[in-house]
């Protein structure tokens, strides 16, 4: 599944190319996602001009003027963008489910073969969008302090990697990005919530800035169907100290990783490192 990284090198991989621009057509191919899309989305779109994107938790926002798109991308999904000047627009395939036309001859296209995904029109305030409302902290702003995770972590019993994958604590932490981040950090994946100190906390909190920013810089990850708006994909998964590395020596003292199962998600973990 696509993470904050991959969610964000897609924002500033499309962005650039659709801001300030209006929208001249909209060919829905297959409306039947997660959600199915809005009937009347072609004719809400046309004419209608793209204000502003960005990006809430693993949600692409595309502001017009009369309301926004609220994009997911699900398992498998991508957004690819093709401009005029590529002189050629490729012929869309089988899970090719919606292309928006602007003006000037550039395509935004959703691509999702799984169709877990969501592209959804809504005429409120972002914040207010039922997907949106109790969301947590963005990893990278300065509200996600070590205080305020300390004081979060005191009130769950849980294993902490479970807390970090709360989206209503902290947005995009995934999977991949929860096992690197308690790697750095030195703690255990099995460690209780409440048994995490202040002072880890905030070496926590600094190594999630830290492996999300790097991974934005590397492109994200290569995950299974994942592209940026480039068609390419990302190699942070170079970068992986543990996550995927199942009996593999650790980088840092050479003992195998391990791998247990942790709220029926993988955990990989060095028992040497971590504590």
């Amino acid at each position: 599944m696509p993470e904050l990284p991959e969610v964000e090198t897609t924002l500033r991989g499309v962005a650039p190319h659709i801001e300030g621009k209006t929208v001249a057509d909209v060919c829905v191919r297959q409306g039947k996602l997660r959600w199915p899309v809005h009937p009347d989305l072609p004719e809400i779109l046309r004419g209608q001009r793209v204000e502003e994107c960005g990006r809430r938790a693993k949600y692409l926002i595309i502001r017009f003027q009369t309301g926004m798109l609220l994009i997911h991308l699900g398992m498998s999904g991508s957004l690819r963008i093709f401009t005029a000047g590529d002189g050629r627009i490729d012929a869309p395939g089988k899970h090719d489910h919606i292309d928006v036309v602007f003006s000037d001859g550039t395509v935004l296209r959703y691509h999702d073969p799984r169709r877990f995904g969501a592209v959804l029109w809504y005429e409120g305030i972002a914040e207010h969008h039922p997907l949106l409302q109790k969301l947590g902290h963005e990893p990278l702003s300065e509200a996600f302090s070590a205080e305020y995770l300390y004081a979060c972590l005191q009130k769950q019993k849980k294993a902490v990697k479970l807390s970090l994958m709360d989206n209503a604590l902290v947005v995009g932490v995934g999977n991949i990005y929860a096992n690197e981040s308690l790697f750095a950090a030195g703690i255990s994946p099995h460690r209780p919530a409440n048994c995490v100190s202040e002072a880890e906390c905030a070496l926590l909190v600094a190594s999630i800035r830290n492996i999300l920013t790097r991974a934005i810089a590397a492109g994200g990850s290569t995950l299974r169907d994942f592209v940026n708006s480039d068609g390419k994909s990302g190699y942070f998964q170079q970068e992986y100290f543990v996550y995927g590395r199942h009996q593999q020596p650790c980088r840092q003292c050479g003992r195998p990783v391990e791998k247990a199962v942790i709220g029926q998600r993988s955990a990989f973990y060095c028992g040497g490192c971590q504590t």
